[in-house]
C-alpha cells in the first residue's frame, strides 16, 4: 500500500488495480484532470479484496485517508458496498439530462467508469491451429493442451459460472448457480490451473512468463497485451459482462475534488475515448464510443455476440450468495 502525505491538500486519492489499467487511466482521464483543475491525483494499487477490506476499515475506525476507489458493477449493488460509501443519488441528478450517457451512468453506488468482459484468453499459435471458443473449449485439454489460469480472489461465481457453461448448462438456465455441480467439474480441471491470479497484473505477467495458454482475465488486460504486441486472442462466446464503478468513501478527506473528478469523467467523452481505445472497453458515453478508433470500436463484442454468448450476471442472486460462494470457493481451493 502507499503511504500518503498527512493532511494532503491539493489532491484526490484513488484506489484502483494497478499496471496498464492504472496507466490508462492516468493518461486519459487523471493527467488531463489535474490540467484542468490544478488538482493533483495519487492513485493507490491495491487488489479488489484489498480495497474493500481498506475502505471498510477506514470507515469503521472514522480515520479515512482514500476518498474514491473502483469497486466492480455488481458489488456496488451490495448492502456492504453501500455500508462504505457515499449514496451518489442527488450528485447523479445533474447526469440524468445528458442524452450521451447511459441510464445508469450514474448511480447511488457510484458513477460507470466502463463496461468490459471477463472472458476466454488464449495464446495464439502460427493459425494452423482452431483457437479455442466456449468455457467447454477450456476443459478441452486434449485439443488444447497447456496450462489454465483462473481468477482466485473474493468473487468466484465466475470461475463457477465457466465451469457450469463447460458442463454444458444453458446461458438462460445458468443463474441461480448449481455450486455443487460447479465444483465437481472444477474438479476435472484443477491440476492443470498453472495460475491462480489475484490481480489483473499478475494475470498479465502470467501470460508474458508463459506460464499458461489458456486463460479467465479481463478484456481491458486482454487489449493490453495484444497493444503490447503479445499473441493473444480471446472470444466472446465465453464471456461475462463486467463493469467498474467509482465510488465515493464515507468521511473521504478530499470530498470535493473527489466529486470533480468523477464529473470530469463523466462530462469528457472524449476522454472516455481515450482510455477505452487502449482498455478495450465501452465507456458509459454514446459520444465517446463514436469517438474511439475504429480498431477499438471493431474489437467490441457484435449486437449477434452479445444477444447469443455475452453472459450478464444476476447481480442480486451474486450479492445474496455471496458469503457461502466464498466459503466454498476458500474451502476448494486450498
Amino acid at each position: 500500500m502507499t503511504q500518503l502525505p498527512a493532511n494532503a491538500q491539493g489532491q484526490v486519492v484513488i484506489a484502483s488495480t494497478g499496471g496498464a489499467y492504472d496507466r490508462a487511466l492516468k493518461e486519459a482521464w487523471f493527467d488531463p484532470f489535474t490540467k484542468a483543475t490544478g488538482v493533483a491525483v495519487t492513485i493507490v494499487s491495491a487488489t479488489n479484496a484489498e480495497m474493500r477490506a481498506k475502505a471498510a476499515a477506514m470507515v469503521k475506525s472514522g480515520n479515512v485517508t482514500w476518498d474514491l476507489y473502483l469497486d466492480g458493477e455488481i458489488q456496488s449493488a451490495s448492502e456492504a458496498h453501500r455500508q462504505v460509501t457515499e449514496d451518489l443519488t442527488a450528485f447523479c441528478a445533474r447526469f440524468s439530462t445528458k442524452a450521451d450517457l447511459a441510464a445508469n451512468a450514474c448511480e447511488a453506488g457510484g458513477a460507470l467508469l466502463q463496461s468490459t468482459a471477463t472472458l476466454l484468453v488464449y495464446r495464439k499459435d502460427d493459425g494452423s491451429q482452431a483457437a479455442p471458443e466456449t468455457w467447454a473449449d477450456m476443459w478441452d485439454l486434449g485439443r488444447f493442451p497447456g496450462g489454465r489460469a483462473f481468477p482466485n480472489f473474493d468473487d468466484p461465481w465466475r470461475v463457477l459460472a465457466a465451469a457450469l457453461l463447460a458442463d454444458g448448462v444453458k446461458k438462460d438456465e445458468l443463474f441461480p448457480l448449481d455450486v455443487d455441480r460447479a465444483f465437481r467439474k472444477l474438479d476435472e480441471i484443477r491440476d492443470d490451473v498453472t495460475l491462480w491470479w489475484k490481480t489483473g497484473d499478475q494475470s498479465v505477467q502470467g501470460f508474458r512468463n508463459n506460464e499458461y495458454d489458456l486463460g479467465q482475465i479481463w478484456l481491458t488486460r486482454a487489449k493490453a497485451m495484444k497493444n503490447d504486441g503479445l499473441p493473444i486472442g480471446w472470444s466472446y462466446k465465453a464471456s461475462f459482462l463486467v463493469g467498474d464503478r467509482i465510488a465515493l468513501i464515507k468521511g473521504a478527506p478530499h470530498r470535493d475534488n473527489a466529486l470533480k473528478l468523477i464529473a470530469f469523467w463523466l462530462d469528457n467523452p472524449a476522454v472516455q475515448a481515450k482510455a477505452c481505445d487502449v482498455l478495450s472497453c465501452t465507456p458509459p458515453s454514446t459520444e465517446a464510443i463514436s469517438l474511439m478508433s475504429e480498431e477499438a470500436r471493431k474489437s467490441m463484442p457484435t449486437t449477434a455476440e452479445i444477444k447469443d454468448s455475452v453472459i450478464v450476471p444476476d447481480a442480486a442472486w451474486i450479492n445474496a450468495n455471496a458469503a457461502m460462494l466464498l466459503q466454498r470457493w476458500n474451502n476448494w481451493v486450498r
